[in-house]
């Protein structure tokens, strides 16, 4: 069992939290993820490890209220128990030999991005960090990228903060500009990703993504994360969740994660009739 230390909303669906798990905050890093259980009938979900404090012995996870699982953890209070907490998974960022990088949140994916931006910065690579969101109310995360980032460009869909418009308009006016990155890296939607990598292509910009698609074990045996990149098919639990963003199917990736969409509604609203 695993205890809850801290609980932060940061907005209406996105919530944060610090696992007592000293284990898992010893060894992981940026880039990777674990496996967690709410309790002992729960699915397997994946989290990406949103930061660790290895003196405190806790790792941070943020994620989206999307789905049954998801909505029983958000429920969970400090000092409450979740039932497994697995990892670190997967492989971590590569971050060796960088000098200039582009980091592209969109959404919850920038509790993923944010600790790559601020390891990069550690290492003292020029970082700038574009982060989107539909709109002000969904923001997270600003001061921390702020913090860690050389420039920062803030987004939103409907231009009720930050500047008006998606991610992909800042990258685009920068790369046309003659900015020159070593890499983008690139953690949201998939449509986003997939759109931050078309922008890049036309200039040869290396683009790094993060996929996040159906994972049950964690350690390649299910083939529920199989994706196809390069023409070849690979595991984003093992073999990822990095990959480059020019050899990815995104297309395929996207008609995989709508699988069981209407599966997760119904648990989500079965669990809404119980409260």
């Amino acid at each position: 069992m695993y205890r809850i230390v801290e609980k932060k909303i940061l907005n209406p669906t996105v919530v944060q939290l610090q696992i007592e798990a000293p284990l898992v905050a010893n060894k992981a890093k940026p880039g990777q993820f674990i496996i967690l259980r709410v309790d002992e009938n729960g699915e397997r979900i994946p989290l990406t490890v949103a930061g660790t404090d290895k003196a405190a012995g806790t790792v941070k996870i943020i994620f989206q209220i999307v789905g049954g699982t998801t909505e029983a953890l958000s429920h969970k209070e400090e000092g409450d128990y979740i039932q497994d907490f697995v990892g670190p998974l997967g492989v971590a960022t590569h971050l060796d030999g960088l000098k200039k990088v582009c980091i592209v949140g969109g959404g919850v994916g920038c509790a993923i991005a944010m600790p790559i931006a601020e390891a990069l910065h550690a290492r003292g690579v020029e970082v700038t960090s574009i982060i989107g969101f539909r709109n002000k109310d969904l923001l997270i995360l600003e001061d921390e990228f702020r913090a860690c980032s050389n420039t920062l460009r803030v987004m939103t869909d409907d231009g009720s903060y930050g500047e008006h418009g998606n991610v992909t308009v800042p990258l685009k006016e920068m790369l046309e500009a003659g900015e020159k990155f070593d890499m983008i890296i690139t953690i949201g939607p998939l449509i986003m990703m997939k759109f931050v990598t078309l922008t890049a292509k036309p200039f040869g910009t290396p683009v790094t993504v993060s996929m996040n698609p159906i994972m049950i074990d964690g350690t390649g045996m299910c083939g529920g994360c199989r994706l196809t990149v390069g023409g070849k098919m690979k595991f984003a639990c093992v073999d990822g969740p990095d990959f480059d963003g020019h050899e990815v199917d995104f297309d395929e990736a996207m008609r995989r994660n709508t699988m069981y969409k209407e599966f997760e509604h119904e648990k989500s609203c079965r669990l809404h009739n119980m409260n």
